[in-house]
């Protein structure tokens, strides 16, 4: 190899390393909007959806960086052994914070629980967090869940403040055996069809924690009733499993093109929302 190939090579790694620093590790430009948004060092960790990746997220904490909530946003990488590594860094002190979970066995709704967990504990471990918020999108939400099933009355661990279902399928989906006619109870919430899904996460009413945990539960009407992939009444049955032990819970129906299952990630109407939600003073 030329001295001049050696030369540009190295350059360009260079380069590669300072672009994925900033990029991981967070210096992003502009300021922080302090008048907006609050000013809290409490982390909120995006989970991603089946068959999926952190890329699928980037929408999402790309709007939080521009609107100017935070400047710092990191990666956390799971293996299928449930080994957490860290891709940037949280610097002492930083505002709202970000965590992009991306699962290497993206295809498995067993142990999305266990390696949520194994992400709170690693940031727990490296920057003492006592709190934390939770965003998920489809399979996403059953990270979050099948946590909260497991881990929500353990005080050891961060507490959970501020929740964000997208396009949730808390009742299961048709492919999976739920009804195409299912209905919830406008009250309650409560499904007239109960699958193996909603038969797992009932636990949720006696161990989701009292008047802690504020509730967002989003999902979208792209055509009947569905956003394509979840019928809405799935979406909406997390209600009966959260809403009588939640500090506050909400829904928001989102409708268009961009209402569809996939698309609901990459939305400016739901990043406004989840975006004022979490972090609007």
């Amino acid at each position: 190899m030329t001295k001049k190939a050696v030369l540009t090579t190295g350059v360009l790694t260079v380069l590669i390393a300072i672009s994925a620093f900033l990029f991981y590790n967070v210096k992003a430009d502009g300021k922080l909007d302090k008048k907006n948004y609050v000013q809290s060092t409490t982390p909120t960790l995006f989970f991603h959806g089946y068959g999926s990746s952190a890329n699928a997220e980037r929408h999402m904490t790309n709007a939080a960086k521009k609107a100017g909530v935070t400047k710092t946003v990191i990666r956390a990488n799971v293996d299928r052994n449930g080994t957490v590594t860290l891709r940037g860094d949280i610097p002492k002190g930083a505002i709202n914070p970000i965590v992009e979970v991306n699962y290497e066995d993206n295809r498995n709704p067993i142990d999305v629980g266990r390696y949520a967990k194994a992400v709170v504990s690693k940031l727990q471990e490296k920057y003492g967090f006592t709190k934390m918020n939770m965003v998920g999108h489809s399979l996403g939400n059953m990270s979050i869940l099948y946590y909260l099933l497991e881990h929500a009355q353990d005080e050891n661990l961060p507490q959970l403040q501020k929740q964000v279902n997208i396009a949730n399928f808390a009742a299961g989906l048709e492919a999976m055996g739920l009804s195409s006619d299912v209905k919830v109870d406008k009250t309650t919430g409560q499904p007239n069809h109960i699958t193996q899904t909603f038969q797992r996460l009932l636990p949720l009413r006696e161990v989701f924690p009292q008047n802690q945990i504020d509730v967002l539960n989003i999902y979208g009407d792209y055509k009947n009733g569905s956003d394509g992939s979840v019928l809405n009444a799935s979406s909406r049955s997390l209600k009966y499993l959260v809403a009588d032990n939640a500090k506050s819970y909400q829904e928001k129906k989102i409708i268009g093109k961009l209402a569809q299952h996939s698309q609901l990630h990459e939305n400016p109407e739901v990043d406004k929302i989840l975006i004022q939600f979490l972090w609007g003073k």
